[in-house]
């Protein structure tokens, strides 16, 4: 059976951990050769040496993502190891929490450098690369950039812009580039941790959640490698909510219609 990304080059930010490295392990275990990268080195190499162990192909690499000099020379480096680039997944994020009566002018800023314009940057150098190959991006966004919470404006702010910059993108590229945007919900990620550190905390945000319970990275990372292959050809400018069902609900209280 041949594998859905056999052939196929692949760039991932925030690969180190979470979803983008559950999407890069997926992506190898398919066949592509991956690069992933994030500003920290240790978690980046234990991803690749996972996938290496597994006899996949991946090349780590420190990257700012903010950094537009930094984002040409990591498509300069894709390009020069394996001779093409295919895929863009822009995964990497920082969310600097504040209210919004009170938020500083550079933890705003701070939300959508990494976020937004990290996945600007890398789209435009990667441009040619992926109108050649007739290549796709995925880009990660959440249901924050979907729905209002407290304290997350510039976060949700910067994430509701990359789904508008994938819509814009899709529009502009097609046909030769397919743009699409996963929007994910709640999944066991490191960052989830640090607001829900034990199980009881886990157990009360998944009854949140109509299917129950909180996600696993890897079920996110099946939906990006969906939207990165062939097998989704005829799909760009989507917004794919992965979030086992919270942007579906409306609440409208705790009454029951079962009969």
């Amino acid at each position: 059976m041949t594998k859905r990304l056999e052939n196929k080059v692949a760039i991932i930010t925030g690969g180190g951990q979470g979803i983008g490295a559950a999407a890069a392990i997926r992506f190898a275990e398919e066949g592509a050769k991956v690069v992933i990268c994030s500003r920290r080195m240790e978690p980046l190499e234990a991803v690749a040496k996972t996938i290496k162990a597994a006899g996949g192909e991946c090349t780590p690499l420190s990257v700012d993502v903010s950094d537009e000099t930094a984002v040409k020379q990591l498509v300069e480096t894709t390009v020069s190891k394996y001779g093409k680039l295919d895929i863009v997944v822009n995964n990497a994020v920082l969310m600097v929490p504040g209210m919004l009566g009170s938020h500083s002018t550079k933890a705003w800023h701070q939300n959508f450098q990494v976020s937004l314009d990290g996945a600007m940057f890398l789209m435009r150098e990667s441009y040619k690369q992926l109108k050649a190959n007739r290549g796709a991006v995925v880009n990660i966004s959440s249901v924050c950039g979907l729905l209002g919470s407290v304290g997350t404006a510039g976060y949700s702010a910067a994430k509701a812009a990359m789904i508008a910059l994938t819509r814009n993108a899709s529009i502009e590229w097609a046909p030769h580039i397919r743009v699409n945007a996963i929007t994910p919900g709640a999944f066991l990620t490191p960052a989830l941790e640090v607001v829900n550190p034990d199980e009881e905390s886990q157990k009360a945000t998944g009854k949140t959640i109509p299917l129950g319970r909180i996600g696993d990275p890897r079920e996110c990372a099946n939906a990006i490698l969906f939207l990165a292959s062939d097998e989704a050809s005829y799909i760009t400018g989507s917004v794919l909510p992965v979030d086992g069902g919270r942007v579906a609900e409306l609440n409208t209280g705790s009454a029951s219609w079962e009969e």
